[in-house]
């Protein structure tokens, strides 16, 4: 139990996911870290919010998973009695060209980054319905917007969130309940920095700010968001990308 705001962050071990839940918890927001894989990675997460006078804690769930996240969620709510702020950002990439793709590949895709988010909309909106009030802020992807050779799994995942979240904002709105998308163009984290150096200089000259962004960019706009000042904001798709979907 919490008199704070309690935000739900799906894959907020690492990268983008981490850097979202440190900046909620920054703000006084207490933060269910969730993680699928990396307890270790999840626990740091959470220590870091606790070092910076927040509050925190860890829970593991495959958001792929229909009847995993309806006992994850069950269990945030039966603990903590509300979900204020729920942040679908945990994503797989599985590359490759689409003559070479596997069946599999794509599904594991589809199932994290789109049925996950649905997965979680549908048991967390149960609470916020009854609460009349709630932030829901999916992450899409510039790509998801424009395409992108060889992803062509995770683009369809990406726009498929897009579509999710605007016929969500229309179901949910009449309860309060506000749902919008972030697009974040080439972020650098672990899953880009792997990239080929030649695929980071071409990506570079397409985005016209000419540098790549930080996840603490894309937590900033989380945090807007899911705050009161963007209570007359719903289905909408911000891009955070330079430019680069323009």
């Amino acid at each position: 139990m919490t008199d704070k705001k309690v935000a739900v962050v799906t894959g907020a071990s690492r990268g983008i996911g981490r850097a979202i839940a440190l900046e909620l918890g920054r703000r006084g927001i207490f933060v269910v870290v969730n993680y699928n894989g990396s307890a270790e990675k999840a626990e740091a997460v959470r220590e870091e919010i606790a070092a910076a006078g927040g509050e925190a804690c860890v829970m593991q769930c495959d958001v792929s998973d229909y009847g995993a996240c309806e006992t994850f969620l069950k269990q945030v709510i039966k603990e903590y009695k509300r979900i204020d702020i729920l942040v679908n950002n945990a994503g797989v990439t599985r590359d490759g060209l689409l003559m070479q793709m596997k069946e599999e590949d794509f599904d594991v895709v589809l199932n994290t980054n789109l049925k996950g988010a649905f997965h979680t909309i549908r048991f967390a909106a149960r609470q916020m319905l009854k609460q009349r009030s709630g932030r829901i802020i999916n992450l899409s992807s510039v790509v998801g917007i424009r395409g992108n050779g060889g992803q062509v799994n995770y683009s369809a995942s990406k726009a498929g969130v897009i579509g999710l979240t605007k016929s969500a904002a229309k179901e949910l709105a009449s309860r309060g309940i506000t749902v919008n998308a972030i697009a974040p163009g080439f972020i650098e984290t672990e899953m880009t920095e792997v990239l080929p150096e030649e695929v980071k200089e071409a990506t570079l000259k397409e985005i016209p700010l000419q540098k790549f962004g930080k996840p603490e960019d894309v937590a900033k706009t989380v945090a807007f968001l899911a705050s009161d000042e963007a209570a007359y904001i719903t289905g909408q798709v911000l891009c955070v990308d330079g430019g680069m979907a323009m």
